[in-house]
């Protein structure tokens, strides 16, 4: 009897099969990764298919691995096992499997769980980036020479479904092109980006956002993209012919795909460290407020001539720097004792009063306000 692995035991329990889905919405969660393909033989189906899984999760973690981090920092993950991969699982499902004796085949969507994920990479000095933008809907269309295509098996079509940005920093969803997508909405309504129709594909798998990416074969086995649109990224302007090395057509969609998808990726990367930017700046600004109000006070004698002095005294002390209060203990015809509240260090507050003309002195244990 094979015994399975103890770390792939929860994985097998969690293990679920998917049910055709025929609407939306399309999972984009960033720790998911869906479509990862498996064809794995051993002695017979029951071994192979539990090898296939093992397989499954580690081909998934390189792809979230990519999402997460840069080249660089990924290659700290080299040494990792598929026991330590396996203990940050989720759950896997089931999208398509066939078996055969002593083979398995199959596509699966494996989940990670955030927090072991987020200490492995800790552990590796490797920081994430797991702020997702919200998911948009991109409607490719390929001007093809007999007429525009939406919902046919065409290479523009296929470059973006292989791309499998679903779950990516930048979620990019492409619709089923189902019986419902069809009747929606046809490639003449996109062209001219009607409004309604556009909008009800947008409402159906619940995006943020819709784009049209138009796409069209050039000279020399290149396609000329064009894409302009409001997106959470902001404005999104795309005008640009790609060829790829191999002068095919299906390259050079593959790359324009890939390409416009990096675009966006680090439009919403500048987006956020924007964002961080001033979170940092609100934040130091409200522990500045914070250490204002967390002040300390002195006792200090203020000697003056005459009674009628005194308010031109005070009134000099609260605009020293870090002299947040002025509070009267006891007032007389030549002097007064009062509370002096302050903030940052006692020198510094030596410091600005000498900036004003003024400085303390102790006398007799007692701090004595006087002019320099």
């Amino acid at each position: 009897m094979t015994r399975r692995p103890y770390w792939l035991i929860p994985a097998l329990m969690v293990l679920t099969f998917a049910g055709f889905v025929a609407a939306a919405p399309v999972e984009t969660n960033l720790y998911s990764v869906t479509g990862v393909d498996v064809d794995v033989t051993d002695k017979d189906a029951a071994a192979a298919r539990t090898k296939a899984i093992i397989e499954a999760q580690v081909k998934a973690f390189h792809v979230l691995t990519a999402r997460l981090a840069s080249d660089t920092e990924v290659k700290r993950l080299d040494g990792l096992t598929d026991q330590e991969i396996g203990r940050m699982l989720r759950s896997l499902s089931i999208e398509e499997e066939h078996s055969a004796p002593g083979r398995y085949i199959g596509k699966l969507t494996v989940r990670f769980l955030p927090k072991k994920v987020r200490e492995q990479f800790t552990r590796h000095g490797i920081s994430i980036i797991e702020d997702q933008s919200p998911p948009m809907l991109l409607l490719p269309v390929w001007k093809a020479p007999e007429g525009a295509e939406i919902w046919e098996d065409n290479i523009w079509r296929k470059a973006w479904l292989n791309l499998k940005a679903e779950q990516a920093v930048v979620p990019v969803i492409v619709p089923l092109g189902d019986l419902e997508d069809t009747q929606t909405i046809a490639a003449e309504d996109a062209l001219a980006l009607d409004p309604g129709k556009l909008e009800a594909l947008m409402v159906r798998y619940e995006a943020k956002a819709i784009l049209v990416a138009i796409a069209e074969p050039v000279a020399e086995g290149g396609i000329h993209v064009a894409m302009s649109g409001d997106s959470p990224l902001g404005k999104m302007t795309f005008d640009k012919v790609y060829t790829a090395d191999d002068g095919t057509l299906a390259s050079a969609a593959a790359l324009a795909a890939s390409r416009i998808h990096g675009v966006m990726i680090e439009k919403w990367r500048s987006v956020r460290l924007k964002l961080l930017a001033d979170q940092r700046a609100r934040a130091e600004a409200e522990r500045q407020q914070a250490a204002a109000y967390s002040s300390q006070s002195l006792p200090v004698a203020v000697p003056f001539s005459g009674i009628d002095k005194w308010n031109g005294i005070r009134s000099r002390l609260l605009t020293v720097p870090g002299v947040v209060g002025v509070d009267i203990s006891t007032i007389a015809a030549t002097g007064a004792v009062i509370r002096l509240a302050y903030v940052n260090s006692f020198q510094a507050l030596q410091s600005s009063l000498q900036g004003s003309g003024m400085k303390l002195v102790q006398m007799s244990g007692t701090w004595v306000l006087q002019p320099m």
